[in-house]
């Protein structure tokens, strides 16, 4: 089964689709990457409180799930109260997002910076991107989100390549998040910080959403670590 590309027609863009490439050939890129179930709309909001200087997408997850779209699809173990997904279909599904990139870049003719924000399972996406490609990003904000353990082909050499580079990332979250499980937690608060410079920040009372606080603090950040 051939796994779905992501859909360019979706693509929210913070300027005029036709003035996309003109735009970039002088202004980082910050890919927005929403969580399961939503849309490319739901993210695309806080470009407002991003630095001007970013050129904005946000992408659509290639598949159905309940009212929207998912990047992989998940279900619930309540035996072992964890969330249970497929790392092969995580894989594949970063490798239609560098797809995608590959392409934008082709048609830019060359990146000046590109900066990640993933909420969720979003979050997932950017860290496999890195993963994938680690010098490629400059930095990352990781929102309300977890890491899996790359099982896959080639995963454990992914894995110490990215520890070397350590690029940048926040990492934004409730402490008492009602959706990502504690096992998902432990082990994302083992393995982040081997492999990326991380800035972890807790809030109170957000559940499994953002706050003003939160954005403002991801906003600095990306102020901070990317050439703008």
């Amino acid at each position: 089964m051939t796994f779905p590309a992501i859909d360019s027609t979706a693509v929210r863009w913070s300027v005029p689709r036709e003035k996309v490439a003109s735009a970039l050939a002088e202004r980082p890129l910050l890919l927005m990457m929403h969580g399961y179930g939503s849309n490319e709309g739901d993210l695309f909001s806080l470009g407002q409180y991003m630095p001007e200087e970013f050129v904005i997408a946000s992408l659509r997850a290639p598949l159905s799930a309940g009212p929207g779209f998912a990047w992989f699809q998940i279900d619930y173990d309540a035996e072992n109260a964890t969330l249970r997904r497929d790392v092969n279909e995580v894989t594949r599904s970063t490798h239609q997002l560098i797809s995608w990139i590959d392409e934008l870049e082709d048609e830019v003719g060359g990146f000046q910076d590109v900066a990640l924000l993933g909420f969720s399972q979003g979050g997932v996406m950017l860290t496999q991107l890195f993963r994938h490609q680690p010098e490629r990003y400059s930095a990352g904000v990781f929102l309300a989100s977890f890491a899996v353990d790359d099982t896959t082909a080639g995963g454990l050499e992914r894995d110490a390549a990215l520890a070397e580079v350590k690029p940048p990332i926040f990492w934004g979250r409730d402490p008492q998040d009602p959706v990502i499980t504690p096992d998902l937690i432990d082990f994302t608060r083992r393995w982040l910080p081997a492999h990326f410079d991380v800035d972890a920040q807790l809030y109170a009372h957000v559940g499994h959403g953002l706050s003003l606080e939160e954005i403002e603090d991801a906003t600095a950040f990306l102020s901070k670590h990317v050439g703008l």
